[in-house]
């Protein structure tokens, strides 16, 4: 079929809807020529236009009549030279790298790799036509009625954060529609939100949401992606969490899940992956970029440029050291934020987002360009600071700007909690926002990220309950996930009848989530954890998308009072700025106040010493938080005061007898808060002089003031 084609302009990139057609623009240097193709609703290819025009490496034409809904792949011209980096190959089809929506999954049946898969030989030309395997862009109506939609702007200093699975939340909630179960609209449903609410969480951070394809070798095991770090498009939500389909309506359908939530004031974070992407080293498929541009797109190692440098474990690394290579993340970016209404961003392993030549640089241009973005500036931004480069561990060393996922704090908390010695004085730290990995750079207590679970790795419950991962059902031997978890199992490998061991195992949960939760800083909660979710002791969950990792809704009775604790925790929290300080303590007293802003005492009353905090053995320590120092205001200018609170924290496996200090109100201590009261652990009742703190628990006491 002939088609008019017209000039067209080369911004934007990627496929724009006009009066007349449709606008196709396509960055390629190394290409020598680009023809886009058209599909009908069968996958059957009916036509190929060239694009003619070529404006600073942009290759573009508006071709008339082609308006939204229109499946369409592009076919890209030039050298077929591996070992100079060059993998041209016009015989696969190549999906755009701006595609809003995409349909399809890869079939690993086709010949989708440029080179001869049958010879082994990764260069020898493959001329068969990949078509028939390769998922197509679709054209899209960006029109979207977002009525009345406001950011509901919760400071990260306000917010808790809820890591969740789009699919898994609601796959077996019996209360949300069956239609909608796994989908968009099931996590913007009413029984979600409901419970979402109830929770008590601010934020939703969402693991990946790009469009992201099964990889080859899980296919074949039967298995596929779940957790979604093997993106395809960076414009595109993933369709399998659609309810209507995938022809173009899961853009309709996330836009509709991010206005609900933000209705209800909750906010949508995504998880997002732009250090690697689905094609993999030199033997990996050829979908996109590696078609498109490689030399550009991806890189390779100096004076090698058949080879893929490797930061992110993944085969490749993209190439934001290129200025084409960093807008199209810029444009992902700002396209979320701006049509898609999202509240925020974490960077999945972000070092390698950062290293200009080989190392890690705060002087990088993702960061500078970020920086001085006025779009960006106004949305979170939330760093995994770390990836599997030499001196790719960065906790601490983000810019101002960034919150960064805490590393040492899930370390340290985790090993504290379990009960190995020397870790009273790194265990404070962390409790108090962390101010010798934040303080000195500018930073407050929000860019702490503390979390002591998340997707990868074990669950809260298996945290507790295995000392060995059990990844069997993956089928890899249990070669996969991390082999040292800083896990306990209290004596039993799994699921045991043995009373005294599950009593242990829920009162450490309940340690682990009352210190996450009153911790300065910001709480991350694994979705998940607070529903005693288990995984069977399977601690890299990244291809397990059934039962194993799902939700799982039906609750017996421990399970359900511990929802509602962690409920009750979060609640806690939400009610008292000073357990959410925006500024980090300063040790000192404050204008003649009675005690410092905090202060710390061991089980005698007494304030701690040098001596104490050089003590190995120590597991137990009072910190006492003065709710008449938070040095901030309110709208109106006046000081903000709250509720003094008294932390007993005892780690060993002995209860100990703790002397009360003085509250700074002079009033009696209020309990709110005793992990080792499986039954009632909120029971409120009056402490004068001494309390004994069980074993391996927590008790939390506010003063006497009414706030």
């Amino acid at each position: 079929m002939d088609r008019t084609l017209l000039p067209g302009k080369p911004y934007p990139l990627g496929a724009t809807p006009q009066k007349l057609g449709t606008n196709f623009a396509l960055f390629s240097e190394t290409a020598t020529a680009v023809r886009v193709c058209f599909f009908d609703q069968n996958g059957v290819e009916i036509d190929c236009v060239p694009l003619k025009e070529r404006t600073a490496y942009v290759w573009h034409g508006l071709v008339r009549g082609i308006q939204p809904g229109q499946r369409y792949g592009y076919r890209v011209e030039g050298p077929w030279d591996p070992e100079n980096g060059l993998r041209f190959n016009s015989n696969k089809l190549l999906v755009d790298p701006y595609a809003k929506a995409i349909e399809g999954q890869v079939d690993w049946k086709q010949p989708i790799f440029a080179y001869d898969v049958a010879s082994g030989d990764e260069l020898k030309f493959d001329d068969q036509n990949s078509a028939d395997g390769v998922p197509k862009g679709i054209v899209i109506d960006p029109k979207f009625d977002w009525g009345g939609d406001c950011a509901p702007d919760i400071p990260l200093a306000e917010s808790i954060i809820y890591e969740v699975h789009v699919g898994g939340f609601s796959q077996t909630n019996e209360l949300v529609p069956e239609k909608l179960r796994g989908t968009y609209a099931g996590l913007a449903s009413e029984p979600s939100i409901a419970y979402l609410k109830k929770l008590g969480v601010t934020t939703v951070e969402l693991l990946p949401v790009h469009h992201f394809i099964d990889e080859g070798q899980l296919t074949d095991k039967g298995l596929r992606d779940y957790w979604g770090y093997n993106t395809l498009g960076y414009f595109a939500p993933m369709s399998r969490y659609s309810s209507c389909g995938d022809d173009g309506c899961q853009v309709k359908e996330f836009k509709e899940m991010v206005k609900t939530l933000h209705s209800e004031g909750i906010e949508v974070i995504l998880d997002v992956v732009y250090n690697h992407t689905c094609e993999g080293n030199g033997l990996g498929p050829l979908l996109s970029m590696k078609g498109i541009d490689n030399v550009n797109y991806y890189r390779r190692v100096p004076g090698q440029p058949r080879y893929y440098m490797d930061f992110t474990g993944t085969g490749n690394t993209l190439n934001l050291v290129h200025p084409q290579v960093l807008k199209l993340v810029m444009d992902s970016l700002r396209y979320w934020v701006t049509e898609m209404h999202v509240d925020g961003f974490r960077f999945d392993l972000a070092s390698t987002l950062a290293r200009e030549e080989a190392a890690v640089s705060k002087l990088s241009g993702f960061f500078d360009v970020i920086h001085q973005d006025p779009i960006l500036q106004n949305v979170k931004l939330i760093a995994e600071p770390w990836d599997v480069g030499e001196g790719g561990y960065q906790v601490g060393n983000f810019p101002v700007l960034w919150a960064e996922w805490n590393g040492k704090y899930r370390d340290t908390v985790r090993r504290f909690w379990k009960g190995d010695e020397g870790l009273l004085s790194d265990f404070a730290y962390r409790f108090t926002g962390s101010s010798d990995l934040y303080q000195a750079d500018g930073r407050k207590p929000n860019a702490s990220i503390n979390f002591i679970t998340a997707h990868d790795g074990f669950t809260l419950t298996d945290l507790v309950s295995y000392n060995e991962k059990h990844n069997e059902v993956n089928g890899d031997d249990n070669k996969d996930g991390a082999d040292n978890n800083d896990s306990w199992n209290m004596g039993a490998e799994g699921p045991t009848d043995d009373q005294g061991i599950n009593d242990l195992r829920e009162r450490q949960v309940r340690n682990f989530l009352t210190t996450l939760v009153l911790s300065q800083g910001v709480p991350m909660l694994c979705g998940g954890d607070e529903l005693g979710r288990s995984q069977r002791g399977n601690n890299n969950g990244y291809c397990q998308d059934n039962e194993l990792t799902w939700y799982d809704w039906k609750l017996d009775t421990p399970r359900q009072r511990l929802m509602e604790f962690t409920s009750r925790l979060i609640h806690l929290r939400r009610d008292h700025p000073n357990l959410r300080r925006r500024k980090f303590f300063q040790d000192r007293k404050i204008r003649g106040s009675l005690v410092r802003d905090i202060a710390w005492f061991n089980a005698c009353g007494d304030e701690f010493s040098d001596e104490n905090w050089q003590t190995n053995w120590a597991k137990s320590i009072a910190i006492l938080l003065n709710g008449q120092t938070l040095g901030v205001t309110d709208e109106d200018g006046k000081d903000i005061k709250d509720n003094s609170f008294l932390f007993m924290i005892n780690a060993a496996p002995d209860g100990v007898e703790f002397h009360l200090p003085e509250s700074p109100s002079k009033s009696r201590w209020i309990q709110v808060l005793d992990t080792q009261n499986l039954d009632d652990p909120f029971e409120a009742c009056e402490f004068t002089e001494k309390v004994i703190v069980g074993g391996r628990s927590i008790r939390v006491f506010r003063d006497g003031n009414k706030q």
